[in-house]
């Protein structure tokens, strides 16, 4: 019922389908009026004396109408293969074919009387021929088909029944039931073949359209060649690839056209040489990458290539797909290159340094031998960077680096671990000196000055060093057990290079869990101050206390300032620590008589906080001590980090009315520009000149009379720390200190002890 029109199933594109069937309608239209245009002739010679001429004349009129009026609908229907045909077409072809059954069905019904009975057979041979022709001609329109032989079989039926032919009645039903059957079956086959025929044409059309676009596009193109390798059937778009005409390249060589100059030589790149031999293989292959010469320039093409065979199976070249990828090759170079390099330094990343440690030591296992990681820290680098800024830092790793390559042989590589830390890594270190001169020879190469943006800078370096596989296994070990000594180099001062000892990792096991306990100190009440008196040197009066922390360690038992006032400062616990120094050094001032100061040590860490000068302010006001009483202790090595923030805090300190004292004067970073730009209350002498003067030196009494000279010029205090002696108490009175400071008058003591020396003149403690 669907493919004779009559039913529209839900499945499918059926205006579509019929669109495909009535399309052929209209080149059949000539072949379909030559047919009934014989079989008119022939009825009319069959009829013309028993019929009357106008009847036979109004008849052909009447079907040569019908057959005009069918070719104009048909030819109305060409393009419907490629659009969808509506019912009103549909509807008015049908009526075209029924108006031309009708036209046949009259000679059947008005002729066939008149004439002789082989007159009505011939008749009935002329229609049967029509209704067969119309079937095996017009299989696009099978309702047509049916009602055309249904109109003129069911006339030729009636007619044989009219003339008592009961014989021929029955065989024109038979053959009009095969015609309709014939008509349907050959419809279905037709409109199969159709739409099978459309698929394909719209597959075409979609292949051709999609190679059109691939040979139009920019970067890709179709290559072909030979079973001897010789470009054939070149395309516009792979000549263009090469830089010449497809006829220049018809024929070539295809290895000739990408080698370049390696085709003479015969020197390919390994792509090359790869693709070449799958080639010579008749292999198939994909995604090749390949590097090819074209006109003298490199580039990288991404090929794959498939094998093809003729009708009888024997090869018959290749054929495959060519895109220049260089942009995206350089693009994932530069990437690589970013992920595998520093890009400041130039040098190995951390990532690459490590991969290297790695092949070192499979290296030194598989062939016996040992390898060695070394790790480099710039000392006094921090400087450069607060005091100079980071673009000055920047350029400043980068002469590091320059010098580090300097000295680099094959054997070893160097590379950047990040901030101011480098790392080197020897393959072979069989030669147990190659490390410590390598190591010597950085140190003493990054030590020499640098000129950087007009201004010369001195900078060190410490090494810590680890063997593979002795000191570690693995990379991670090896890693850390550098780290570890050049903790050590750095502990020392720096300027130095250590070598892993196992002890590191007692002394690191013992450092954390120094750090874990100090972390929970202060909650703990295990912090406590000690005071140590500061004298007029003329008549011996205590003139204030230095404030000095200890911790009695539940777990450590006493441990030495010296351990762990460093680790709070690398830990920066030394800023909640120094504020709970202040705050319990003031409570305990208050408690003594007006005139005694107390003196806090305060560490880079503290002043250059934010929160420094709020905690000084705190502390003050909330014991009640005059700003006055509170003197403030630093070290010269804060204005080596930062100057200019250290200065601010001080004078801001200073503002507030308290003192603020010099430490350690002459021992480290002095210069006269910070006595000069900040009016110190106090400059504290180091114990090592006092003691150095009691012994005659000559350079420590030059310093002490030269800091006595310039402190009473400036109107500064002069205190001598260290005292124990008699003698030492003698020389320093003879210099002109104004304050001693030492055992000679009393070691560190509690807050009670020495709230019991006020009453007097303090009596001499001499520790000897």
């Amino acid at each position: 019922m669907a493919v004779l029109g009559l039913k529209e199933p839900a499945e499918g594109d059926w205006a579509r389908m019929r669109g495909l069937q009535y399309s052929s309608l209209a080149r059949v239209s000539v072949a379909r009026g030559l047919a009934h245009g014989i079989a008119a002739l022939a009825v009319l010679q069959l009829y013309y004396q028993s019929i009357h001429p106008a009847a036979l004349v109004g008849w052909a009129v009447m079907l040569a109408a019908s057959l005009f009026y069918g070719a104009r609908i048909d030819k109305t229907l060409g393009d419907t293969d490629r659009r969808r045909i509506s019912r009103d077409e549909v509807k008015r072809q049908t009526l075209s074919a029924t108006a031309n059954a009708v036209a046949w069905a009259l000679p059947l019904a008005a002729f066939a009387p008149y004439g002789s009975p082989s007159d009505h057979l011939e008749l009935w041979a002329i229609c049967a021929m029509l209704m067969t022709a119309s079937a095996v001609l017009l299989p696009a329109v099978p309702l047509g088909n049916l009602l055309f032989a249904g109109i003129v079989g069911g006339a030729a039926v009636v007619s044989f029944l009219f003339s008592a032919s009961m014989e021929m009645a029955l065989l024109s039903l038979a053959f009009l039931i095969v015609v309709g059957l014939g008509a349907v079956e050959n419809a279905r086959f037709f409109l199969t073949a159709r739409i099978a025929e459309a698929a394909m044409a719209e597959k075409s059309e979609v292949v051709s359209m999609l190679l059109r676009e691939f040979e139009e596009g920019e970067a890709d193109w179709l290559w072909q060649i030979d079973p001897s390798r010789r470009v054939r059937s070149a395309s516009p778009r792979f000549a263009f690839a090469l830089g010449l005409s497809p006829d220049e390249i018809e024929g070539k060589p295809f290895i000739q056209l990408i080698a370049g100059a390696a085709w003479e030589t015969g020197q390919f790149p390994s792509s090359l040489h790869d693709l070449a031999e799958r080639l010579k293989r008749r292999e198939s292959f994909s995604n090749l990458l390949v590097r090819v010469s074209i006109n003298g320039q490199q580039r990288w093409w991404e090929l794959l290539g498939t094998s093809k065979l003729d009708e009888n199976g024997n090869f018959d070249g290749f054929r495959g797909v060519g895109s220049d990828v260089t942009e995206q090759r350089e693009s994932s170079d530069k990437i690589a290159h970013m992920a595998r390099y520093d890009t400041l330094t130039g040098l190995p990343n951390r990532m690459m340094v490590t991969e290297a440690l790695g092949e070192a030591m499979r290296y030194a296992d598989q062939w016996r031998t040992r390898c060695a990681f070394l790790m480099i820290d710039l000392d006094r680098f921090k400087a450069v960077n607060d005091t100079l800024g980071h673009l000055v830092g920047d350029q400043l790793l980068a002469r590091v680096s320059e010098r580090l390559k300097s000295i680099m042989t094959d054997n070893e590589l160097v590379g950047r671990l990040g901030g101011d830390e480098f790392a080197i890594v020897i393959r072979d270190a069989t030669d147990h000196n190659r490390v410590s001169r390598v190591a010597e020879a950085a140190i003493e190469l990054l030590s020499r000055p640098y000129e950087v943006d007009h201004h010369t800078l001195y900078i060190g370096a410490s090494v810590g060093s680890a063997l593979g596989p002795r000191d570690g296994s693995t990379v991670e070990t090896l890693m850390r057990n550098a780290d570890l000594a050049l903790y050590r180099s750095k502990e020392e001062g720096g300027g130095v290079h250590h070598g892993y000892e196992p002890s590191l990792h007692q002394e690191a096991e013992e450092r954390r869990k120094l750090e874990f306990s100090l972390r929970r100190a202060l909650e703990k009440g295990e912090m406590m101050l000690n005071f140590q008196p500061v004298v007029d040197a003329k008549d011996e009066s205590i003139v204030s206390f230095e404030a000095l922390l200890r911790w009695n360690s539940e777990e450590h038992g006493m441990v030495s300032p010296a351990k762990f006032i460093p680790l709070a400062e690398d830990t920066r616990l030394i800023v909640p620590i120094g504020e709970w120094v202040l705050r319990e050094a003031c409570r305990e001032a208050v408690n003594w008589p007006n005139g005694v100061k107390v003196a806090v040590n305060v560490s880079g860490e503290q002043l250059l906080d934010r929160g420094f000068i709020a905690s000084v302010v705190g502390a003050l006001s909330s014991s009640g001590l005059p700003p006055q009483r509170l003197e403030i202790e630093v070290t010269e090595s804060i204005f080596v980090r930062d100057a200019s923030t250290a200065r601010s805090a001080l004078e801001q300190i200073m503002a507030l009315g308290c003192g603020i004292a010099l430490d350690d004067f002459g021992t480290g970073y002095s210069s006269l520009a910070y006595i000069r730009n900040l009016r110190f209350s106090t400059i504290k002498v180091d114990r090592s000149f006092v003691q150095g003067a009691a012994m005659g030196n000559a350079e420590s009494l030059a310093i002490i009379r030269a800091v006595v000279a310039m402190a009473e010029s400036l109107e500064m205090s002069t205190t001598a720390e260290g005292v124990e002696t008699e003698h030492q108490l003698d020389v320093i009175r003879q210099l002109g200190c104004r304050k001693i400071q030492g055992y000679y008058y009393g070691r560190p003591m509690p807050a009670l002890e020495a709230s019991n020396l006020f009453g007097g003149r303090l009596r001499r403690a001499n520790a000897s």
